[in-house]
């Protein structure tokens, strides 16, 4: 009999909110996090605007010292793991407990997962500017624990003195999704009663923004306008708008939250995985893969296509992306696609790269739990002349309630993921 996985505890920092009830509040009421860039000059890259956090005091939930250890997706990626611990209601300090505790949680059967696309640029930019400066000997010598893409990961095990595996998911745009994915199969196959799991983003560089670019793949017609540039399936879009931010979950086996009567947000059901093979930075045309994706998703949680009542889209407002998505969805939901419930929130959070994925199954968790799906914003004129024609719910939120919902994650490379949650009452 398979194990099931509750989520118990939610956490995040995004460019809508600092904590899941300001993120939620702002999401639904189709709020924009994108504006000028501030992190550095950017007079001299073609985009000039990013969806940046903002307000973000690390000493919330980090010590300022251990702060200062840390780069800014490992602030982030603490951050929102310590806003999703305490709701999960863990204790603070799991050495403080007592053996013969009822509810007692074992530091060795805590697992931690987080995907990270591209580790900390800003540590990186920083230090090869003072090597370009001043020689090679004059690199801070914390660069290197700083910068890599592990240490998001390392710093939670730290922070909260777990002592299970730790694991790093590089996997582009779907870091987060399938850090999801691999926390899911850790519980089921016992290697962990609880793992904590999503993904963490933090670059609005000078050195990343003047790479994607290069790319032509981010939105340069907006710099004037910043709240209208992020417009997924609209025909007015013209690329995507970095974000920054983490998500992180708590997930648990269902029989081990009951033990400690944990809240349950919903329940982790399913998820699917695929590559495109096909190019390294276009996806299959059609969407096939990602469709296949789909298919084992609904597969591994034993649901149907119709069982599907909202989809939170990949979206992201490049050319290519939205018809294929769209495409996408017409293949592995045939007829009923018409009729799908989907949107794009990175039409407000802008593209948060790893931290994407988690953002939006937490989206997707809200969604069940309020019976409010968020809207696309800026979608004034859909891409119907190239197949963006569904039920992108434009604009305006709508009061839907939903029992399953599902996310997919499509990156660079042609790594496809998806999840699927079910209402905790379901």
């Amino acid at each position: 009999m398979q194990i099931e996985v509750a989520v118990t505890g939610l956490g995040i920092i995004s460019p809508i909110g600092t904590s899941v009830d300001e993120f939620w509040n702002n999401c639904t009421h189709g709020v924009s996090g994108v504006g000028p860039i501030t992190h550095f000059d950017a007079s001299k890259v073609e985009s000039k605007i990013a969806a940046e956090v903002k307000n973000f005091d690390p000493s919330q939930w980090i010590e300022r010292k251990e702060a200062r250890k840390m780069a800014l997706f490992s602030q982030y990626a603490v951050a929102a793991a310590a806003q999703a611990w305490n709701d999960a209601g863990l204790p603070e300090n799991i050495e403080s407990q007592k053996p013969g505790d009822k509810a007692h949680i074992d530091s060795d059967r805590i697992a931690v997962v987080v995907g990270n696309g591209i580790g900390g640029l800003d540590v990186f930019t920083e230090s090869h500017a003072k090597m370009l400066q001043d020689g090679p000997d004059r690199i801070p010598p914390m660069t290197i624990p700083l910068m890599i893409a592990n240490e998001a990961a390392a710093n939670i095990a730290m922070r909260f003195g777990i002592h299970g595996p730790a694991l790093t998911q590089v996997t582009a745009c779907a870091s987060g999704t399938d850090a999801l994915g691999q926390a899911l199969d850790l519980i089921r196959a016992n290697r962990a009663d609880i793992v904590i799991a999503g993904g963490t983003e933090a670059a609005i560089t000078e050195f990343a923004i003047g790479a994607f670019c290069r790319l032509k793949a981010l939105s340069t017609s907006y710099n004037d306008q910043p709240q209208l540039a992020s417009r997924p399936f609209d025909r007015d879009r013209d690329g995507f708008v970095m974000g920054e931010g983490a998500g992180i979950l708590i997930l648990e086996r269902l029989d081990h939250a009951a033990v400690r009567n944990a809240k349950i947000h919903a329940h982790f059901a399913g998820y699917g995985s695929s590559c495109d093979a096909y190019h390294l930075t276009a996806p299959q045309p059609e969407g096939i893969f990602g469709a296949k994706a789909i298919e084992l998703a609904l597969k591994d949680a034993g649901t149907q296509p119709k069982d599907i009542g909202y989809y939170n889209a990949h979206g992201t407002g490049t050319e290519l992306n939205d018809p294929m998505e769209s495409r996408m969805l017409k293949t592995a939901f045939g007829s009923l696609a018409s009729t799908l419930k989907i949107s794009s929130t990175k039409s407000m959070t802008g593209h948060c790269i790893a931290a994407a994925g988690a953002i939006e199954a937490i989206v997707c968790i809200k969604a069940l739990e309020t019976g409010v799906l968020p809207p696309t914003i800026h979608l004034d004129n859909p891409d119907t002349e190239n197949g963006c024609d569904l039920d992108y719910i434009p604009n305006v939120a709508q009061s839907y309630a939903v029992k399953t919902a599902m996310s997919a994650s499509l990156g660079f490379g042609g790594h496809n993921g998806v999840v699927i949650f079910k209402a905790a009452d379901a």
